[in-house]
């Protein structure tokens, strides 16, 4: 019993039984294929040298997941750093927000690294070995066995997917530590060895077979755009005014619009939508369509932009004004975050103290009658510098402290924690609390000082915990 076929097309990448419908776009090569082109492979050239390059001898960026370690432009962020890296996420966030309500998917089309990669590095070697929009596609059917010509396609692909895979992992690990796992032995390191292999595997996966299911079905993107951007967001579009109603051939009359249903747009769309239904959620702006046009509109005598950048209210008639209440509320948000980010940056101190208490008890009476207390100093060194650190109690009086590691030498962006064990009489205490202060010191660059209160007895009759 066949399958039941649904009426029309769900996804352009489904067939109505359901099938995988390959879509093998055509090149179109135009004007704003050619500003593509150089934007794309400027892109490459910038995706595979970022995680190369340095700033004060750090990495340029690093995510270092497992040491919680992220570095950016020099500066490492540490998971301590909620209020900085709660600025730097909601701005790029706000950046999204602005952009796309400004020229909607522009970056779906022009930046993303999964539309830079595979229209400039593996659709060009398809098309070159495959011939273009059939390929081998009827050669596979026909005989039920892969064609030569796909098995090398797939062959160069392996060693792209690894360049790729450990582009992408430098980024997590830094250029160091992946070299270190490229010239040690497999044997040697296994779980990074797996890492590798199965980031490959992956990229491999999204490129040769997934593809433009990524942006249709992975990316929430599309999904988001309805509230992103709004009907004057620059996006692109096909005319109807203009360009209905659409006739072909012997049907064109006088009354026919500039559209001749050749269906080059829909031939060379990249996720196989038709952009003459209007904007859809499929569509990445990627412009194929723009240029694929304007070459039929050229050899027919007719001026271009049938499809073009435009915003649905200039579509229509109407003033579309790049001002707006929505751009505005973006803008505004976007400054402050970025206003809120550089002061903190500019304000942040060379370290961070935290002053923490004994984990097993708050106090402990000596046999000689005084009253101990531990505790404990964590100090983050924010600098790119070694530093060592001096700690001094006061308030004290009477007292005594016992510090066996200080001075304290923490490496740059490395934290430490030391104990300091405050003894002192029972009878200082008032209503079990003595409050001293602790002053931490490196050199004349940081001096911090917290307060502290030690725990004690509420009285002498009081029994130790």
């Amino acid at each position: 019993m066949s399958a039941p076929k649904a009426v029309g097309r769900v996804l352009p990448t489904l067939n109505e039984d359901g099938s995988r419908h390959w879509i093998r776009p055509r090149e179109s090569t135009g004007e704003w294929w050619s500003r593509r082109r150089i934007v794309g492979y400027g892109l490459i050239a910038f995706f595979v040298t970022l995680p190369h390059l340095r700033w004060d001898g750090k990495p340029l960026i690093l995510l270092n997941v497992p040491t919680r370690e992220f570095t950016l432009l020099g500066t490492t962020f540490l998971p301590t750093d909620t209020l900085i890296l709660m600025l730097l996420l909601s701005s790029a966030v706000l950046s999204v927000f602005l952009f796309s309500a400004l020229f909607g998917r522009v970056w779906c089309g022009w930046g993303c690294p999964q539309t830079v990669y595979m229209e400039f590095v593996f659709r060009p070697i398809e098309r070159l070995l495959e011939g273009g929009r059939s390929g081998s596609l009827a050669l596979d059917k026909a005989s039920g066995v892969m064609a030569p010509r796909r098995i090398l396609k797939y062959v160069i692909y392996v060693p792209i997917c690894l360049v790729l895979a450990h582009t992408f992992l430098a980024y997590f690990v830094g250029t160091d530590t992946l070299a270190q796992w490229v010239r040690l032995s497999p044997y040697d390191h296994p779980t990074p060895f797996l890492v590798m292999a199965v980031t490959t595997a992956l990229i491999f996966i999204d490129f040769g077979w997934f593809r433009e299911q990524t942006c249709l079905i992975a990316c929430p993107y599309g999904r988001w755009q309805s509230a992103l951007i709004d009907r004057k967001s620059l996006i692109v579009a096909y005319d109807p005014k203009r360009g209905e109603p659409r006739a072909a051939g012997h049907a064109r009359t006088e009354r026919s619009g500039d559209c001749i249903a050749c269906g080059a747009c829909v031939a060379t769309c990249p996720t196989g939508i038709d952009i003459r239904n209007g904007l859809q959620m499929e569509c990445v702006h990627c412009t194929q369509c723009i240029d694929a046009c304007d070459d039929i509109m050229l050899k027919l005598h007719k001026p271009k932009g049938l499809i073009r950048y435009a915003s649905q209210e200039g579509l229509a008639g109407r003033p579309s004004r790049i001002l707006r209440p929505r751009v505005a509320i973006y803008s505004g948000a976007l400054l402050l975050a970025l206003s809120g980010l550089g002061v903190t940056l500019g304000t942040r101190a060379t370290a961070d103290v935290i002053l923490l208490r004994s984990s097993s008890e708050p106090y402990r009476v000596e046999s000689d009658g005084r009253v101990a207390n531990q505790l404990r100093v964590k100090i983050a060194n924010r600098s790119n510098l070694p530093q060592t650190y001096t700690l001094t109690v006061t308030g004290l009086t009477g007292g005594e402290v016992i510090a066996p590691e200080l001075p304290l030498t923490i490496a740059a962006n490395s934290q430490r924690t030391t104990s300091l064990f405050l003894l002192a009489d029972r009878a200082s205490f008032t209503n079990g609390r003595r409050t001293i202060s602790v002053q931490v010191q490196a050199g004349t660059s940081f001096v911090r000082t917290l307060p502290f209160a030690m725990l004690g007895p509420l009285s002498s009759a009081t029994a130790a915990p």
